[in-house]
């Protein structure tokens, strides 16, 4: 794991151009949705933006969908947050990772976790991180599940709960699933 640090402020209006640019800090979510074996083709689009700097947050279900050697950037999971934090003193890794992001972008968010953000749970890293998030800040999310999943009556309100948070919704696309089923 890498050590955490806080970001650097930003560069003031006017300096010239030989100040170091500063980068964008996205940090992306990651849930147990299928959705998630597509987590190294974005980590490689994000990482193809110059002044992009990327950090990934998984939970446990995600981590069935993609090789982790296959994401060439720092990966956290509910492991780190409680190898990071020992006593009083030490830095707490949901708050420390909500201070360096820029934005976040949680893509797929499945229906398990879109339900525990609405209500407001947090039993991992991925939820604290939301729940802690700094609402000046913007939150992007994608929701990815069955189409039966996501014609339940509780889908629409949990994501209009997270759009009355701030959130901004990254619409689903009609395709055909991994299970089979054509739809959303």
């Amino acid at each position: 794991m890498e050590p955490i640090s806080l970001p650097e402020p930003g560069v003031p209006a006017g300096n010239s151009s030989s100040v170091a640019q500063q980068k964008f800090h996205v940090l992306l979510g990651v849930t147990g949705s299928v959705a998630a074996l597509k987590l190294p083709l974005l980590v490689a689009e994000l990482l193809k933006i110059p002044g992009l700097e990327v950090k990934v947050v998984t939970t446990e279900r995600a981590k069935h969908f993609y090789n982790a050697q296959e994401i060439p950037v720092t990966l956290y999971s509910d492991e780190e947050e409680w190898q990071l934090w020992k006593g009083r003193s030490d830095p707490v890794l949901h708050i420390e990772l909500r201070r360096w992001a820029d934005l976040m972008v949680v893509a797929p968010l499945d229906a398990n976790t879109l339900a525990k953000v609405a209500n407001g749970i947090c039993d991992n890293l991925l939820t604290c991180v939301i729940r802690a998030w700094d609402l000046s800040k913007p939150l992007l999310f994608c929701p990815a599940m069955n189409t039966a999943m996501w014609e339940h009556p509780i889908t629409a309100q949990h994501v209009e709960q997270l759009k009355g948070f701030g959130y901004m919704e990254i619409p689903c696309v009609v395709k055909k699933l991994v299970c089979g089923d054509e739809g959303q």
